[in-house]
């Protein structure tokens, strides 16, 4: 079964048969050409320490190098892609409000017990500011990317989206984000290999919270793509583990507004979450073949 009909299929059994309306002006995201190519992807020990250094003058405590959290990157080494069309932010409440409003599709939310299972660190109360009421964005967030979608959720949308006439859409694998993040070069950040917490929205210089989408031209990589480091992290189609599937674990790309330091910002940084988790820190962005 191909791609979109695959998705059409899920669609239908988690809507119960949503109407396919039409996305409306301006709810069809904008789109960046990523240049057939060869790129650097993943990284060297050279670049773990200095990740590692960061995050330990930013926290004040070495946890991260005692975890080993980078030590699973991608060894640093070439690799050549065909030319591509991703989104140049990540999709924004504004653009999933489309979705939304034109199925039966649920708006993003999380029960308070759901997200107690989660075991997370931030308290019920924060996803508050984020959940949608009466099916609607938070006042004041329409451009703001939308968060509190599972890995479900962005598939959904995709599928929806492809419905719509503009092509088809689907997330990007972990190597397709990687080369619109950092280039061909493989700089260790969007903008170059020195971090710099003017160029992102992170918990070193941020309001702890999201902001509207593409406020940080000068964090914009080689290609264009903005929000790429920082702002929220970002779903992939790289699924993970033994159970890679409709319930396994997909990594996830970029760092949030609530990390520091920003190892975890890099575009090599990789980590994996379960794929019906809805996260205040996970957002997504979206590739159109």
């Amino acid at each position: 079964m191909k791609f979109a009909q695959a998705l059409s299929v899920m669609l239908i059994s988690v809507g119960g048969g949503l109407p396919m309306a039409a996305a409306g002006p301006g709810a069809v995201p904008e789109t960046i050409v990523i240049p057939a190519g060869d790129f650097i992807a993943g990284s060297d020990q050279g670049e773990r320490n200095a990740a590692y250094d960061l995050d330990q003058a930013a926290y004040g405590h070495d946890r991260t190098r005692k975890w080993r959290w980078y030590d699973d990157e991608r060894p640093r080494r070439g690799h050549n892609l065909p030319t591509f069309a991703i989104t140049r932010t990540t999709i924004t409440n504004r653009q999933y409000a489309a979705f939304v409003a034109a199925t039966s599709y649920p708006a993003p939310d999380v029960s308070r017990k759901v997200w107690r299972g989660y075991g997370l660190i931030h308290p019920y109360q924060r996803t508050r500011r984020h959940a949608w009421q009466n099916r609607r964005p938070p006042p004041g967030r329409d451009d703001h990317p939308v968060v509190l979608v599972s890995h479900h959720d962005a598939m959904a949308y995709a599928a929806w989206l492809s419905g719509q006439g503009t092509g088809s859409w689907r997330l990007p694998d972990e190597l397709e984000w990687e080369k619109a993040a950092r280039g061909g070069d493989g700089r260790r950040f969007p903008w170059g290999d020195d971090y710099d917490a003017k160029y992102l929205n992170s918990h070193d210089a941020g309001p702890f919270d999201t902001l509207p989408v593409g406020r940080f031209a000068r964090g914009t990589s080689p290609f264009g793509l903005m929000d790429a480091a920082g702002q929220v992290f970002e779903w992939t189609a790289t699924a993970v583990g033994k159970n890679a599937g409709a319930e396994g674990r997909y990594l996830v790309k970029g760092g949030s507004w609530d990390d520091k330091g920003c190892g975890i910002c890099r575009p090599a940084a990789r980590h994996s979450r379960p794929a019906g988790l809805k996260h205040i820190l996970i957002g997504f962005r979206l590739i159109r073949d």
